[in-house]
């Protein structure tokens, strides 16, 4: 059984006991989080799309780990103008581990 979750404007596909990595959220490591916007559940091939959500559904998450991304480098520049900009860049992650699928 997984479902598709939404959290920070992206869906993520959640399996009990797996673990999948988000934006950061606000929370603590080891604090426990309820993710309520669940759009579709899939349950022994039988599938339930929510419209936009499934109603009584939610995922029970741990947070697992707070990190930081691979540094990039953004560059802009202007050919024959002497214009040459470099500016890096680093993204702030959450690990959130599923505990519980509530289906309702």
């Amino acid at each position: 059984m997984y479902v598709i979750v939404e959290c920070g404007g992206r869906q993520y596909r959640a399996e009990e006991g797996h673990s999948f990595v988000v934006e950061k959220l606000p929370y603590e490591v080891g604090d426990q989080i309820d993710l309520d916007n669940v759009l579709m559940v899939v349950e022994n091939g039988d599938v339930k799309v929510g419209q936009p959500a499934v109603e009584g559904a939610s995922v029970k998450a741990t947070v697992v780990e707070q990190f930081r991304g691979k540094k990039i480098f953004v560059w802009k520049y202007r050919p024959r103008k002497r214009y040459r900009r470099r500016q890096g860049h680093r993204q702030s992650y959450t690990r959130l581990r599923v505990d519980d699928i509530n289906v309702g």
